[in-house]
C-alpha cells in the first residue's frame, strides 16, 4: 500500500476537476510511477471500486463527502478477499478509522497536496 500512497502524494490536481478527471489524474501518477492498475473493477454484485493497483483498492470521491456513506461503501470493499488494503482520495479530509475489516485504511485529501487547508 506505501507505493500506492507514495506515487499518489505526487498529485496536483486543479481545483473544480470532474471525479473522472481526478480518476484520469490518479491513473497517470499510478503509470508514472510504473504501479499497474485497474479501472472500475467489481468486487461483488453492485459492488465496484474506482481502481485497484494488486490488492489496493482506490476510490475518488469529489466535494463533499458524508462520513457515514463513505464508511459502509469503503466497508463494503474490505469485505471483499480481493482488497487488502484501501485509499480514499478526496478533496477534503474525511475522519476514517485505520483499519475496516482488518485491512488498512488510508486518507489522501488533496487540499492538503496544494499546501493549503481548506
Amino acid at each position: 500500500m506505501e507505493n500506492v500512497y507514495k506515487a499518489l502524494t505526487a498529485l496536483r490536481a486543479p481545483l473544480q476537476q470532474e471525479e473522472y478527471d481526478l480518476h484520469h489524474l490518479v491513473m497517470a501518477a499510478l503509470d508514472a510511477a510504473g504501479i499497474p492498475w485497474a479501472h472500475e473493477v467489481p468486487l461483488a454484485p453492485r459492488c465496484r471500486i474506482d481502481l485497484l493497483c494488486g490488492g489496493v483498492g482506490i476510490e475518488i470521491k469529489r466535494g463533499a463527502v458524508e462520513k457515514a456513506r463513505i464508511l459502509r461503501q469503503l466497508t463494503r470493499y474490505a469485505a471483499c478477499p480481493q482488497i487488502t488494503a484501501l485509499i480514499l482520495v478526496t478533496e477534503k479530509t474525511v475522519p476514517l478509522p485505520h483499519t475496516l475489516c482488518g485491512k488498512p485504511v488510508r486518507l489522501l485529501c488533496l487540499n492538503r497536496l496544494w499546501g493549503i487547508a481548506l
